[in-house]
């Protein structure tokens, strides 16, 4: 399975833009890093790095809303 790598923007709405694909995961968590790196302090979106089946299932899972994690200390 490949790595992609997409840079996120969540303004005005979500949108996807695919940037890159490895075979590696050594080298997509290093471009991913650079990529990173270069985002200067104003540029808007981030950038993620996920694994996937295809593109139409990376970009299905960068867009699905993950729930909180359970904080012990609200018991």
């Amino acid at each position: 399975m490949p790595y992609y790598i997409y840079k996120v923007f969540s303004f005005p709405i979500r949108r996807l833009e695919l940037l890159e694909q490895h075979a590696a995961f050594r080298d997509a968590s290093a471009r991913a890093k650079e990529l990173r790196g270069a985002l200067g302090p104003a540029e808007a979106g981030s950038v993620k790095m996920i694994l996937a089946d295809n593109e139409l299932q990376a970009e299905d899972l960068l867009s699905q809303q993950r729930a909180p994690q359970p904080n012990p200390d609200d018991d």
